[in-house]
């Protein structure tokens, strides 16, 4: 009885001085779903911190086997590959998720929109670009796209492209749901704060090892390297939608990469959106849904949303941000 006792005793003080020790900050970039992956977590000292990291690795990876429409084997292909002829079972997770995406693209009338990969790549944002497309090319490019010709069968959990040819992808959530499952599954391993950073679609739980709140900046599109404004984000994520780089101008108008699902016709009068939500899944699909909106309307769908705020600088790099967000401009 005394030795289990003893064992006991030494077990709770070995807890309590770990708990004593200061925490420590861990990070690792990594490349994962084609893009630049930071993974940030507090730990209590440096292994656990690797070993947590790898542990967030392989749910990210596990994510982009399912979703990613590049892996031939993937569920996403599948249902690509069958557009126009059958419906495809898909599993509980996947289903889950296009139907999310169903529901943002009613939100948003359509601006977002993950049936946007059927289009035909008639923009180009490499320089060889010289004169607009003509309508009829815009028109046809359009042709497949369109969330209501994604069939859902709740009964049978398949999914089915009415038009053949048609395809899906999720290159305007999918990160942002890596993220979250991420972070999920940290905090489900009672890891105390991080941060999940996919390629600026950033997630953050707890506070810094020293007890600072996380802050992210607001970057000024005309300078990366300039911030407008540094904000705290505690339990939130954010999502940033820009034309830092990928842009055109035509006839002295700039078209960003960022193309309407709904028109053909790139976005235009906006340089960059910042969404602020609960999610990053979220934050991921607004993001773009609200640039490609524009300043008025997507100002207005914010303001309607319970617990989710924007700011936005358009064209003339002017700042507007939704009723929820104090901001304080950082300086020159």
């Amino acid at each position: 009885m005394r030795s289990w006792l003893s064992i006991l005793c030494v077990f709770l003080v070995c807890s309590l001085w770990a708990q004593d020790r200061p925490l420590v900050t861990v990070h690792k970039a990594l490349e994962l779903m084609g893009s630049r992956f930071d993974i940030t977590v507090v730990a209590h000292n440096e292994d656990v911190g690797y070993i947590n990291i790898d542990e967030a690795t392989a749910e990210i990876q596990r994510i982009e086997k399912l979703i990613s429409a590049w892996d031939p084997d993937s569920e996403t292909s599948l249902i690509n590959k069958n557009a126009g002829i059958r419906p495809v079972v898909v599993s509980a997770e996947l289903f889950a998720l296009i139907e999310r995406s169903k529901q943002i693209s009613e939100l948003t009338d359509g601006a977002f929109d993950i049936s946007y990969a059927s289009m035909d790549g008639i923009w180009k944002f490499d320089g060889s670009m010289t004169s607009m497309p003509s309508q009829s090319e815009i028109k046809n490019s359009i042709a497949k796209v369109g969330y209501r010709n994604i069939v859902l069968n709740h009964k049978e959990q398949s999914v089915f492209l009415a038009k053949k040819g048609m395809k899906i992808s999720f290159g305007a959530i999918g990160k942002g749901y890596a993220a979250d499952k991420a972070k999920e599954l940290l905090v489900s391993k009672q890891v105390v704060g991080g941060i999940i950073n996919a390629a600026g679609d950033l997630t953050t739980w707890g506070t810094k090892a020293n007890g600072e709140k996380w802050l992210i900046g607001i970057a000024n599109p005309l300078s990366e390297d300039r911030i407008f404004s540094w904000l705290p984000i505690v339990e939130s994520s954010v999502a940033t939608s820009g034309n830092y780089e990928k842009h055109v101008v035509l006839d002295g108008v700039k078209y960003s990469h960022i193309i309407d699902p709904r028109t053909g016709y790139p976005a235009t009068g906006v340089n960059s959106v910042s969404i602020f939500a609960k999610s990053a899944e979220t934050c991921d699909a607004l993001a773009t849904a609200v640039f490609i909106l524009g300043k008025e309307d997507g100002l207005a769908l914010v303001n309607q949303l319970g617990g989710i705020e924007v700011v936005l600088v358009d064209d003339r790099n002017k700042i507007h941000k939704s009723s929820g967000i104090l901001l304080d401009e950082a300086s020159e």
